[in-house]
């Protein structure tokens, strides 16, 4: 590792939108902490592809739900690196069954909430420490993935709409907290994005774009966001801290 590469944690990013955003980083010269839940295995196939593109990868397998996992990877980051530059928050989960909200159950609320809101929260929280500790380091960044969910809402999965509203305030509150450290905040609004989580509504969608739903008519791919991100990591946006970025083919702009 150089010491003027950037290092990057990407959370969930074994495959999906994680991984396109891990293979942009890497191909644009950032080593990659890969963190994902699933066996090192099960997404070697996306481990080494980012490896090919030039980076040191590290793969740590995490829930980052958990404050001991939180922990014991960071503690892996420092063991390998000794710094960390970027933090990339994407790792995220549906509910396991859409129900409406009349319906809806605790126990789905508060997994969802767990892992795509509490999780990250205090994830940023010990990187920022962290971050802070290492001093006046230029190039550090956070990001934060949420979805077009913050704000459209969907009654049969109101826990994820829910959590990425609260993605996007964490987005926010971290910004101005993190201001006098030079450390900037950004988040990232995905729209329909063609991945696993989104393979079982593949036909309806397909027919919604077809119909005009979309103002650029396809899906969105993982690489979409990862060169957003990419364009953050880089610095191209300096001035921007707080700021969304809308990655949604137009699906929000208000039309007639």
């Amino acid at each position: 590792m150089s010491d003027a590469k950037k290092v990057a944690l990407v959370t969930g990013a074994g495959r999906g939108i994680g991984l396109g955003i891990a293979k942009c980083l890497a191909a644009e010269g950032s080593d990659i902490v890969i963190c994902d839940v699933h066996e090192e295995g099960e997404v070697a196939g996306g481990i080494e592809a980012v490896r090919h593109l030039g980076a040191e990868v590290l793969y740590c397998r995490s829930d980052v739900a958990e404050a001991d996992a939180r922990s014991r990877m960071l503690r892996e980051i420092r063991e390998r690196f000794g710094r960390l530059d970027v933090l990339v928050n994407n790792a995220g989960v549906a509910p396991k069954v859409r129900a409406d909200l009349l319906e809806a159950s605790e126990e789905s609320f508060e997994r969802v909430m767990r892992i795509n809101l509490q999780g990250p929260y205090f994830l940023t929280q010990a990187v920022a420490n962290w971050m802070i500790e290492q001093g006046g380091r230029p190039g550090r960044c956070i990001v934060n993935i949420s979805s077009i969910s913050a704000t459209t809402a969907s009654p049969s999965r109101g826990e994820y709409c829910i959590s990425k509203a609260g993605v996007s305030m964490a987005t926010r509150l971290w910004a101005a907290r993190l201001g006098e450290f030079g450390i900037p905040v950004y988040e990232i609004r995905p729209g329909l994005i063609k991945t696993d989580m989104t393979a079982p509504v593949t036909e309806k969608y397909d027919k919604l774009i077809a119909e005009g739903l979309l103002v650029e008519p396809r899906w969105g791919m993982p690489e979409d966001i990862g060169r957003a991100v990419a364009m953050l990591v880089r610095g191209d946006l300096a001035y921007y801290t707080g700021q969304v970025l809308m990655a949604d083919g137009g699906l929000s702009l208000q039309r007639l």
